[in-house]
């Protein structure tokens, strides 16, 4: 269960109240850290004050986030999903705003390591490319459902899905058409891409684009599936919620003059209603839910064939 720890502030043992006069930005970070160490979370090498969400590794996995803002004083939170500890913070002590030199070296630095960071990001995006592309080929070709019990248990097609090993694997393009990164789908229906691989606005396809038809985009491989074997039309699947706007946005670059339908998931939690409609509305199309709460469109399509 996670723990969740009142705001803290102060220096955790760490500067004498002296020292708490006349901080600088870095005597900011310096506390943040602190009190990650305090909190017993090993903090990342370096400590971004955007106010913007960071993830970095705890005990050699991507189990911790933390967000530090610097305007005014200082202020932030971080967490460690493995130990389900998450604390609030602020900055201790009299403090007094940073100075216009320091703002300046800040927004520098940061500058700094956002470059450092998308390099780091393009470099892995690549390695994964490549990876997808040694891979695909030596996957299987399949032609019926009886070959995985993943579309047997979603009563679909395989499109254009492969068999690598025991799992099926889904294709994923850029807006360049490029293979960039693969969805792998267990019996059980466990999902997962390739490491390093780039997801943001690329997706599957399913089916051909015809002359007049709209061109649908739900979520997930299996409920693409559903709906272009329902309706014929040409399906670009975003693989998430998270992803239906940046997807939408591609599809509209690349098809500007065609009607795009955002094809949502009726969430309990209502994620998938927001992305859908948010998504819609990003680029002037449309979105559907199906009707019933909890269900997706291969759900609905699927309860519609049995009956």
């Amino acid at each position: 269960m996670e723990r969740l720890e009142p705001a803290v502030t102060g220096n955790h043992g760490r500067y004498s109240e002296k020292q708490q006069r006349h901080y600088t930005l870095g005597d900011a970070k310096q506390q943040f850290t602190n009190a990650m160490l305090d909190a017993g979370i090993t903090p990342p090498e370096t400590i971004i004050g955007d106010g913007l969400l960071h993830r970095f590794k705890t005990n050699g996995k991507l189990n911790g986030r933390y967000v530090l803002h610097t305007d005014g004083r200082p202020a932030g939170y971080f967490q460690d999903f493995k130990q389900g500890i998450k604390v609030r913070w602020k900055m201790g002590g009299d403090f007094k705003p940073f100075t216009p030199a320091e703002r300046r070296a800040f927004a520098i630095e940061r500058q700094r390591q956002e470059i450092a960071r998308q390099a780091e990001e393009a470099k892995r995006h690549d390695e994964a490319a490549i990876k997808a592309r040694v891979i695909w080929p030596k996957s299987t070709p399949i032609t019926a459902p009886s070959q995985h019990s993943y579309l047997l248990k979603k009563h679909v097609n395989p499109h254009n899905a492969r068999l690598y090993g025991d799992a099926l694997a889904i294709p994923i393009y850029n807006e360049c058409r490029q293979l960039v990164n693969l969805q792998f789908i267990n019996a059980d229906g466990a999902k997962r891409f390739l490491t390093g691989g780039k997801k943001k606005g690329c997706f599957s396809v399913i089916g051909k684009l015809e002359a007049t038809d709209p061109i649908l985009i739900p979520e997930g491989w299996a409920t693409g599936a559903s709906l272009h074997e329902h309706t014929g039309h040409f399906v670009i699947v975003a693989m998430d919620a998270g992803n239906l706007e940046p997807v939408a946005l591609a599809v509209r670059r690349l098809y500007p003059d065609r009607e795009i339908v955002l094809c949502g998931d009726n969430d309990l939690s209502g994620v998938g209603q927001k992305a859908a409609k948010a998504a819609a509305l990003a680029v002037g199309g449309k979105y559907i839910l199906p009707a019933t709460v909890g269900h997706d469109w291969n759900d609905a399509l699927t309860v519609e064939i049995a009956q």
